[in-house]
């Protein structure tokens, strides 16, 4: 399901700022206007995939029009030579599964007894590592 969530980007002088109202001004930043949309992809995923993970209300977006982007400049007294508003959207479903839930292949080593004792009874080796690092790291 696609995500779509009003942002204000501010030209400043060597960078440029994104701010999401909706979302208790989440912000990011990226040197060129290219880095800033990516990162504010990036950075309004990273959000909502937390939100929903943790359970909590995620306000709904605002019309684009009702965005009043100089109040917002002179409330959080930004610098800026250009100021504009974009919609980003973003599947946070598949966003996650790229970026945020992809596997990682990991080389170890163990006893070569139990090794075998954990062939002989099926053990899926990547399943009882994954339990095992979450519950000593105190994750779900």
């Amino acid at each position: 399901m696609l995500s779509a969530y009003p942002a204000c980007f501010f030209k400043e002088k060597d960078s440029y700022s994104v701010i999401f109202p909706d979302l208790n001004y989440l912000s990011t930043c990226g040197e060129t206007l290219h880095e800033a949309l990516e990162m504010a992809v990036e950075c309004l995923a990273g959000y909502l995939y937390t939100c929903k993970r943790e359970g909590e209300e995620v306000s709904e977006p605002s019309e684009i029009d009702k965005i009043d982007i100089k109040a917002l400049r002179n409330e959080l007294e930004i610098e800026a030579s250009q100021a504009f508003i974009n919609i980003v959207t973003v599947d946070v479903i598949e966003y996650a599964k790229s970026h945020f839930e992809r596997s990682v292949k990991k080389t170890l080593s163990i006893p070569e007894w139990l090794n075998t004792a954990a062939m002989e009874k099926n053990i899926n080796f990547s399943q009882v590592l994954q339990e095992a690092l979450k519950e000593r790291l105190h994750v779900s």
